[in-house]
């Protein structure tokens, strides 16, 4: 088997890069780590498709419906919407 994606720790830290292949004494330590599911890479699977960057603008607008976002009063939504648009729709959403 061979590991989809980069698994990181509770702290955040790297335990096995992108295309480990897995062998048995790797996948019985997974617990020790917290961890109880691995991603594992299906051979001749296409890649996934991109997210729809319109799809996750509208459901942002609409999580934050309430907030303005230029509202001095309530920064901490404001700074938390623009955290959550830089992560999920990149960093030239921050323009």
């Amino acid at each position: 088997m061979i590991l989809a994606d980069t698994l990181l720790d509770q702290q955040g830290q790297v335990l096995l890069m992108q295309g480990t292949v897995l062998s048995e004494a790797t996948i019985a330590l997974m617990p020790r780590h917290g961890i109880e599911l691995l991603p594992i890479a299906i051979p001749g699977a296409p890649p996934p498709a991109p997210p729809d960057r319109g799809a996750l603008a509208r459901r942002l607008d609409h999580l934050f419906r309430k907030n303005d976002i230029d509202d001095q009063r309530d920064w901490a939504t404001g700074t938390l919407r623009r955290y959550i648009e830089v992560y999920r729709l990149g960093p030239e959403a921050e323009q």
